[in-house]
């Protein structure tokens, strides 16, 4: 008999050098679903451990109020778990659902560790340890940081291609050690998306100026990191460097005379932040029926492209034929159903849009589905986010 809760867990790596607002961002994503004033009829967003929660909530409340920035986390690593809870009390909709609760894992890459050589052995370990901790994510966003972007007007070039190198040296030195002794990783984060974090220092920007300047100032760059990552991976066919762009404001920074201190942060103007779930969730879905389509990729990766993609497939859709339902009776607590028959599923769910996503998005609605609900409306808000310039998604 399945367990209860039955959980899927998405992972989401976010790279970026020291200062470049990682930390805002995770308590930007986090606080503002904990004001007594937020509603959503269809989920709760939890911290899995209390202590995180309190202090990321803390974060915020600093920036609310007194216009603190959080404190750096140098050279700090951390996994944050979040759980969506799903509201709504139909059993019959409950039963149906593949799973119950969607659990992201939040994984953090001290920017420190880009820029500086490990001084110790010791220290090294750990960078690979942490590095190892992030392979189970789909995605990876890397920040380029809006402030210092903003800095280096003019020779914008001179920043972009440093950060990137940056990373690109920090993956090299740890290669030998991730691929010892195991050969090339099946799993591993096959989605880099390129974010512009602090966006609202270049209120004049889309997304489109944004990929723009970083393809005409480091095209080079970004075809190294993923030459790179590819003599990391099995299937290098399958991984997209710099492909889909996004930008990110974790909230509106009104700064003093020296450009530096902030004298209000308006965290009520957040830009790309509530796209984040809807990528880490739905993103690779749509990329592994792409690869799967056009690319001679083995199934035991594409398994690992977006796992789990199978069952968020099926509730998406909110419909399955009987062998996919005799499934879903069978779904362990965590893993995946891997079976050929969720495939046309996959396909209908990554081929979803327009009136008929809106369509079934209300139809959820009518119906008490949360999950479908939840699962349409990210796929809703991530029309929307291109829609609005803020995400390039690689057609």
């Amino acid at each position: 008999m399945p367990q209860y809760p039955r959980i899927r867990e998405q992972h989401i790596a976010v790279f970026g050098e020291s200062g470049s607002g990682k930390t805002v961002l995770l308590s930007s994503f986090f606080g503002p679903t904990q004001e007594r004033s937020y509603s959503n009829d269809l989920w709760d967003l939890v911290a899995d451990d209390t202590g995180q929660g309190n202090r990321l909530f803390k974060n915020y409340v600093g920036m609310r109020d007194d216009a603190e920035v959080p404190p750096t986390t140098k050279f700090a690593s951390t996994t944050y778990h979040f759980s969506l809870k799903l509201k709504g009390t139909d059993d019959s909709a409950v039963k149906r659902r593949p799973f119950d609760v969607l659990r992201l894992a939040w994984h953090d890459y001290p920017g420190e560790w880009f820029e500086e050589t490990p001084g110790t052995a010791e220290e090294e370990a750990r960078r690979v340890d942490t590095f190892r901790s992030l392979l189970r994510s789909d995605v990876a966003l890397l920040l380029v940081d809006g402030q210092r972007l903003a800095g280096h007007r003019g020779e914008e070039e001179r920043y972009l291609k440093s950060l990137l190198t940056n990373v690109r040296q920090g993956v090299l030195r740890l290669k030998d050690d991730l691929l010892a002794g195991q050969g090339p990783l099946t799993e591993f984060p096959r989605i880099w998306l390129i974010a512009l974090s602090k966006a609202d220092l270049h209120p004049d920007w889309d997304v489109y100026a944004f990929r723009d300047l970083v393809v005409k100032c480091a095209a080079d760059e970004i075809d190294a990191l993923r030459d790179t990552l590819s003599t990391l991976i099995e299937a290098p066919e399958a991984l997209s460097v710099g492909e889909d762009f996004m930008l990110l404001s974790s909230a509106k920074f009104e700064l003093k005379s020296d450009h530096l201190t902030p004298e209000r942060i308006d965290v009520t103007q957040r830009v790309g932040v509530n796209l984040i779930l809807p990528v880490a969730s739905l993103l690779p879905l749509e990329r592994r029926v792409e690869w799967s389509g056009r690319l001679q990729v083995p199934r035991q990766v594409l398994d690992t492209v977006a796992d789990g993609a199978d069952l968020l497939a099926i509730a998406l859709t909110g419909e399955a034929g009987k062998a996919v339902k005799n499934l879903v009776a069978k779904i362990p607590r965590i893993g995946s159903l891997a079976s050929r028959a969720v495939v046309p599923v996959l396909t209908k769910a990554a081929q979803m849009t327009g009136s008929q996503l809106r369509a079934a998005n209300e139809g959820a609605r009518q119906n008490h589905d949360t999950l479908t609900a939840t699962l349409t409306q990210f796929k809703l808000d991530l029309e929307q986010g291109v829609t609005d310039a803020l995400l390039i998604k690689k057609r």
